[in-house]
């Protein structure tokens, strides 16, 4: 028996908690000791709160698991950490002060409130938690966000905390204040905001499980600055203008018309316009034309085929799990969703519920390529809102609010799905147990289940944040989560899907990364990310909708040249941030201008309509068009990630360019563009081909001069030609999205 349990020493707690309470009241351990251990920073991930604990001591990360926090003061080491009947040499206090060496260092001040709430909890015979502890609802902070001039540098936060029976109570100086963004500011242990950078930093105000953040913008002083008053084609560009205007930022002025042509076709064919097709758009003087173009554009068949890869990169789809008939027919039914404007919200729900054969029910290939309950449940919560549950799966999250049993229990959601293979079936590759050539039948095993490591016990299915509702007759698990994830008790779906669209077209999302929605990583513009989610569920889920909405704002069509007050800006969209060109756009934009065939497969596909990669592993030969696309990034689909495509500039890409073969072997293709344009005895308009077809617009007066007078003086004017292709294949004007 520990000298903890001896019943002799229960009745001398006992005793001395009779005693404190003839005097002042007992430190509540839910609301004054738990606040008091995270001020402190005892658990934060850095010190006890980490997922093996520190100097063989282990607490929640956080305080969010108040009834193991009470357990590890009280009874671990036969509960030498405290000590009743001399609280100020216990070992929480000996060590947080310092007085017994410490590997934190010094965390508690014997004169501060810190110190004398754990002194009087232990006092007081260390209480625990009852079911009638009052809990904390709400937490509001002032101010929630603030605008600070050059000359105002510091800010003072306050923090009231509303409880269970409806009681307040400040808790400035029990609050934790973490900032986001390092460098920027720095804050006192009471709340005071100190400037260090000018710039736009959050901080996160904690108090106990309820969090706030404080967007605060400090500027420099402009005195000169003067608002150019932009023109606002929709709402878009009344929350990204009216910020602006606030950080006294004017926006670049509109692209011309060449750009714009070229950016519409690369964001939603993922190549560049004919030359024709380019000469046309200039051509046109309806003022309307550009919301004429992106109405056609968004009509095509290669809108289906481009927006089908952003969806299958992040579904999966690839031949290793799948094999190459699951392939074929998961890349298709997306595909089919996206050509037939299916709602996204009636896609995901087909998706989240489905089962049967891999080969006649596509979307059963979802769980195909995720092969255990807790692959399933973090691609569900990443795709589909934007959540990344990853770190919970050993410990609590460090950054959000996502605990093990969150984890575990939305894995549970998932747990019964299983597989029946049929037919031969054979393994291609031995070394892994997941992989199998042939089809599948999905189904739910009612004698699965998934086990939380924590608690050694079955996990019950619960939602992310939400309890799992009673299932109507002849429901399963699967068919609730689909209803509920894209239900509008769930606005992180309507967020997350058009955060997503955002992404692809600005290059950026407002929350970015683009899948990892949290309080420590909040919105650039909040309420555009809201109006944009409202008007997505109102539309229908019409992802053209959303589109077309971005393209014909003013701020889609901003120049990449910056200004003299926005060259600094990356996150507030005050121009185009030129971006290098993917795999697909690039090989596919290579042939469509040279006029040369694709040879990714015998029927001449472009990349943006492969369905995927083969996957097996090694390289593929480098001289082959496979070792193109993976050198300037399609990614593997191994990750259900926005991040596993690959948006770098390498050397190995320059080479590619310079002296590589695909780009070598389309140049001197005996039968492309160059070939014809050799005929034309008149040198102006070979040059105009070659610019309109490669570079999206007319060369200028002298650059049309040179490359005209390198044809004329030419020995070998096919030889010409082809240095005048090189020149412009490597233009930053062609490999770059601007």
């Amino acid at each position: 028996m520990t000298a903890f349990s001896s019943p002799l020493r229960w009745l001398s707690l006992l005793w001395l908690g009779s005693q404190m309470a003839h005097g002042e009241t007992v430190p509540s351990f839910r609301n004054e000791v738990m606040p008091a251990l995270s001020k402190a920073g005892c658990n934060l991930g850095t010190c006890h709160g980490n997922a093996t604990g520190k100097g063989g001591f282990k607490l929640s990360l956080r305080g969010q698991d108040i009834d193991y926090d009470y357990a590890a003061l009280t009874r671990d080491v036969s509960g030498r950490r405290v000590n009743a009947f001399s609280p100020d040499e216990s070992l929480l206090l000996s060590k947080g002060t310092n007085k017994l060496a410490h590997e934190g260092g010094k965390r508690l001040d014997a004169k501060g409130w810190e110190y004398r709430i754990l002194r009087d909890w232990i006092a007081g015979g260390m209480p625990g938690t009852g079911t009638d502890d009052l809990r904390v609802k709400k937490l509001e902070v002032s101010p929630l966000t603030l605008i600070l001039e050059e000359n105002q540098g510091q800010v003072q936060l306050t923090a009231k905390a509303t409880f269970s029976d409806g009681s307040q109570r400040d808790v400035t100086s029990q609050a934790v204040y973490e900032p986001l963004q390092n460098g920027l500011v720095e804050v006192g242990h009471g709340g005071l905001v100190k400037r260090l950078e000018f710039g736009e930093p959050t901080v996160l105000v904690r108090f106990l499980d309820q969090s706030v953040p404080v967007r605060l913008t400090f500027l420099r002083a402009s005195p000169g600055f003067v608002w150019a008053q932009p023109r606002r084609e929709n709402y878009v560009d009344g929350h990204i203008f009216t910020k602006l205007k606030t950080l006294r930022i004017n926006p670049s002025s509109v692209c011309s018309d060449d750009v714009f042509a070229r950016r519409a076709y690369l964001d939603l064919l993922g190549m560049v316009p004919t030359a024709e097709e380019a000469r046309a758009f200039a051509t046109d003087k309806r003022p309307d034309k550009r919301a004429r173009l992106v109405d056609k554009l968004l009509a095509r068949q290669e809108f289906a085929d481009f927006w089908a890869l952003k969806w299958a990169d992040v579904l999966k789809a690839e031949g290793r799990t799948l094999d190459d008939t699951g392939l074929k027919a998961f890349h298709g039914w997306i595909r089919d969703n996206i050509a037939q404007n299916r709602p996204v919200d009636v896609m995901v729900r087909e998706l989240v519920a489905s089962r049967g054969s891999t080969y006649q029910q596509a979307a059963s290939n979802f769980y195909r390529a995720n092969r255990t309950p807790s692959e399933r449940a973090v691609a569900a919560a990443q795709v589909f809102l934007g959540t990344r549950l990853q770190c919970a799966e050993c410990h609590n999250h460090p950054f959000d609010r996502w605990t093990q049993d969150d984890y575990y229990n939305w894995s549970a959601v998932f747990g019964q799905v299983d597989y029946k293979l049929i037919g031969d079936n054979k393994r291609r590759d031995t070394n892994d147990k997941h992989e199998f050539n042939g089809e599948q039948i999905v189904f739910l095993n009612p004698k699965l289940s998934v086990d939380n490591p924590r608690t050694g016990e079955k996990a019950k299915p619960r939602f992310l944040g939400a309890d799992m509702p009673k299932l109507a007759d002849k429901e399963d698990e699967l068919q609730a989560a689909s209803v509920w994830l894209t239900g509008p008790k769930n606005p992180l779906f309507a967020k997350s899907q058009v955060n997503r669209i955002w992404y692809h077209l600005m290059g950026r999302g407002l929350v970015d990364p683009v899948d990892d929605f949290r309080l420590t990583n909040p919105a650039s513009h909040p309420q555009l990310l809201e109006d944009l989610s409202q008007d997505f569920v109102k539309s229908g889920f019409d992802l053209r909708h959303i589109i077309r909405t971005l393209m014909l704002s003013r701020t889609y069509q901003l120049d990449s040249q910056p200004n003299e007050t926005n060259a600094a800006d990356e996150i507030n969209y005050s121009h185009n941030l030129p971006r290098r060109l993917s795999a697909e756009q690039l090989f596919d934009s290579l042939h469509l201008a040279l006029r040369v065939r694709s040879s990714l497969d015998k029927t001449g596909k472009r990349a943006g309509q492969m369905a995927g990669p083969k996957g097996g592993r090694g390289s593929p030969d480098p001289m082959s068009p496979e070792a193109f696309l993976v050198q300037f990034g399609r990614p593997k689909r191994e990750l259900s990630c926005e991040c596993e495509r690959a948006g770098d500039t390498n050397l190995g890409q320059i080479f590619q360019f310079i002296s590589g073969p695909i780009v070598g072997r389309l140049i001197s293709d005996k039968y492309n563009r160059l070939q014809s344009l050799a005929k034309n005895d008149d040198p102006a308009p070979v040059v105009r081909d070659l610019y309109w077809a490669l570079l999206s617009r007319a060369p200028s007066a002298d650059e049309a001069k040179i490359m005209e007078s390198l044809i004329v003086s030419a020995k070998d004017r096919r030889a010409a030609l082809e240095d005048i292709a090189w020149s412009l294949v490597n233009a930053k004007e062609f490999v770059l999205r601007r």
